[in-house]
């Protein structure tokens, strides 16, 4: 009896340190999906400044290029 009991501690030792471990893990993949957000999150915004930029720049140039209206 005292050895099943034995053995059943250690099965739930055991069993805790891997959910230990593989929370540690979750907790790791977590963090750094955060991490890439984060910086997808930037990219996107340095993307629409610079497309907002290319759209005023464009219309600039096109009224610069307009033939005046008496042509």
């Amino acid at each position: 009896m005292a050895e099943n009991m034995q053995n059943a501690i250690d099965d739930l030792q055991m069993k805790l340190a891997f959910q230990d471990d593989l929370l540690e893990q979750l907790n790791q993949v977590v963090t750094n999906q955060q991490q890439q957000i984060t910086n997808l999150e930037l990219a996107l915004e340095n993307m629409k400044v610079q497309v907002n930029t290319m759209q005023t720049s464009s219309q600039e140039g096109s009224q610069q290029h307009e033939l005046p209206p008496h042509y």
